[in-house]
């Protein structure tokens, strides 16, 4: 695809790409033990067939509707419908506690939703009041998108909503407080589309097949496995769970993927692990096809007898590497916090190209991305075609353009603090070199403070910790207090005193101020105990109040 459309909105871009590859390959999922596909045709007719049964069930125009489902075929075919008959689809986490539907429910008034299965009906049922429940699995779905008359007719009127209208309502995971909701119009997502396609452009991408599996109700996901790259031709694949990734990865074979950075530390502390088990001699030959990549990642010539070894090793080693992602991935995009250097570069030296993004729910949600050809791993990139972002005087991102939202729902007050002159303050503080690309210092509300007036970033410290094979998780305190301290969370099969030999490790490597003085162990952060969002960003705010008293005790 040389060029990239334009369209009024979502839903019309969906029909019309249905229209211009019907039989296409769209949406793969594995259901009784065999992967069903679905093309782009059958998935036109059975978005038209719901959004007809939809309205005539009561859904109207500007009414909101909560969806949530596993990522699966049936989720972007109900989305679809609910914007093409101009309601407002509200993405909810599967693992959403009967008080977060609640609050979801009374915030934006939905009285309408649609879920997977029994199990989450029940749960959202007990959230309160609806008057339209509606489950995925059963015959009640398989009725409902049974009408086998072609899409025409919702098509058509899909094609005259604007761009400005509200598209969907996607809540905030609620690091910083109550979740709000963010009014997400056409414009805001297609902008982001537009802006991904310019960046990605290079990668020439063609019949790529991307495995899904963050949720589809956080904006990352929403937005890129929910419209952008359906919108390039590229095959959906829903993977089974992060339990099933890694077999589902060998099995599939994907060319693209998105993750969070926490699945990256993950797979590189098992390599390290398995490295460690083998011969001296396979550990000799894994750190020298680590160092040449490395070397050459940073601009370093190869010398002739390092350029032989480098071709020897990218076949004995490192397509190893790579095998475990399925062995053909053109483009690894890594977004929603921040990824270490170190392991970003880990992955770049074994040929896994990481594409490092910057962005929030309120823009849509992506501002900035490493361009394929030029990356700075220890950046989040440069900003997307059609976004304006500048510093303030203390740093903090702002960000104007078609990518920022309306506003927060039935929030006045916050829509004015976050929106000021048309510029959306992000919270994030940054700072950009000569190039323009972009490189996140922290949340501007997260900065700590010690008693002596030094600011020091906990972003960057609990990066460098969790880099770090022994430690799984870290979070940093120490405002008002003379030094930090640490709370982490060993990684599977280390101890304590591998822990505290890391923590030492990454002192050396800090500056004074930066330094932990003391650490606790203490249990993980899960999203079972409200610790942990669903997509495994850590509540520090309210890690640091569970952990109140283990805290003052190292603070003495």
């Amino acid at each position: 695809m040389r060029s990239y459309p334009t369209w009024p909105n979502l839903a019309a871009m969906m029909f019309d790409r249905a229209r211009q590859w019907p039989k296409k390959p769209m949406l793969r999922s594995y259901r009784n033990g065999v992967w069903h596909g679905i093309d782009w045709a059958t998935f036109a007719r059975m978005a038209a067939s719901y959004a007809r049964r939809l309205r005539a069930a009561g859904v109207s125009a500007g009414d909101r509707v909560l969806i949530c489902a596993e990522n699966r075929p049936e989720y972007p075919i109900a989305e679809t419908a609910l914007m093409a008959i101009r309601a407002v689809p509200v993405p909810a986490y599967t693992t959403n506690t009967v008080a977060d539907h609640a609050h979801l429910l009374r915030d934006s008034g939905a009285r309408a939703a649609i879920v997977s299965n029994d199990a989450l009906a029940a749960k959202v049922a007990a959230a309160g009041e609806l008057e339209l429940l509606v489950t995925m699995d059963g015959e009640s779905w398989a009725g409902l998108v049974a009408d086998t008359a072609p899409p025409d007719d919702i098509a058509a009127e899909a094609v005259l909503i604007p761009p400005t209208a509200l598209a969907c309502l996607i809540y905030t995971s609620g690091t910083g407080g109550v979740p709000k909701g963010v009014m997400l119009p056409h414009r805001a997502i297609l902008s982001n589309m537009r802006g991904a396609f310019i960046l990605l452009k290079p990668l020439k991408m063609e019949d790529e097949v991307y495995l899904s599996f963050l949720p589809n109700s956080h904006a990352y996901e929403h937005t890129i496995g929910g419209f952008f790259l359906p919108s390039t031709g590229t095959e959906i694949v829903y993977a089974r769970g992060t339990e099933h990734l890694p077999a589902d990865m060998l099995a599939i074979r994907p060319t693209l993927m998105t993750v969070v950075p926490r699945v990256l530390e993950v797979i590189r502390s098992r390599i390290l692990m398995q490295v460690g088990r083998e011969s001296p001699r396979r550990r000799q030959l894994f750190q020298k096809a680590l160092d040449l990549g490395l070397k050459r990642c940073a601009g370093g010539r190869l010398s002739a007898i390092e350029r032989v070894q480098d071709f020897v090793l990218d076949r004995m080693v490192r397509t190893k590497v790579r095998a475990r992602f399925g062995g053909r991935l053109i483009a690894l995009v890594s977004g929603g916090a921040r990824l270490e250097p170190e392991v970003g570069r880990f992955f770049l030296a074994f040929g896994l190209p990481i594409i490092q993004g910057y962005g929030q729910t309120e823009a849509g949600p992506i501002i900035s991305g490493n361009p394929p050809e030029a990356i700075r791993v220890e950046t989040v990139g440069t900003a997307l075609v059609g976004v304006d972002l500048k510093l303030a005087d203390d740093g903090e991102i702002l960000v104007r353009g078609d990518l920022v939202m309306d506003g927060y729902w039935g929030r006045p007050d916050d829509t004015a603090a976050a929106i000021r002159d048309g510029w959306l303050h992000t919270g994030d503080i940054g700072a950009l070199d000569p190039g323009g690309y972009l490189r996140i210092t922290d949340r501007k509300k997260d900065m700590i403070v010690l008693s002596g007036g030094d600011n020091v970033s906990p972003a960057r410290v609990e990066g460098m910790l969790m880099a770090e094979p022994a430690i799984a998780q870290a979070v940093v305190a120490g405002d008002g207090r003379a030094a930090l301290t640490a709370l982490l969370v060993p990684a599977e099969g280390f101890d304590e005193l591998a822990v505290a030999l890391a923590v030492s490790e990454v002192n050396q490597r800090l500056s004074v101020i930066e330094r932990i003085r003391r650490h606790a162990i203490v249990p993980p952060f899960t999203m079972e105990n409200g610790l942990l969002t669903p997509t495994q960003k850590v509540r520090r705010l309210l890690v640091i109040r569970a952990n109140a008293e283990v805290l003052a005790t190292l603070q003495r």
